[in-house]
């Protein structure tokens, strides 16, 4: 699988349409970490004394269920055109992202 595949995030984060957006990036695994740190400054804004932050994978997973939407556009050179993946694409593509990075 080629790692250079131009890939978006769209997302909406409350029911209200205004909170759509989307981030993209240059490769899958830097949507991936994209995703985490937008997990992680979420969580320094939840909690701004706490220096050192740390979350499993369930954390990860209810924020990223909590979002009223958040879906992946992977660009597939093989038929030119981007591709849709769910948000159970994403969640199964961040675990494995992270498991890389501790490895």
């Amino acid at each position: 699988m080629a790692t250079n595949r131009h890939t978006i995030i769209l997302m909406q984060t409350s029911q209200n349409r205004a909170t759509r957006t989307f981030m993209d990036y240059g490769s899958i695994s830097q949507a991936m970490d994209g995703i985490c740190g937008l997990y992680e400054r979420k969580l320094k804004e939840l909690n701004p004394a706490i220096r050192n932050i740390t979350y499993d994978i369930s954390n990860l997973y209810n924020f990223i269920d909590g979002l009223a939407d958040m879906s992946a556009l992977v660009y597939d050179h093989s038929v030119q055109a981007y591709l849709p993946y769910d948000r159970e694409w994403i969640k199964q593509r961040t675990f494995r992202h992270l498991k890389n990075l501790a490895h």
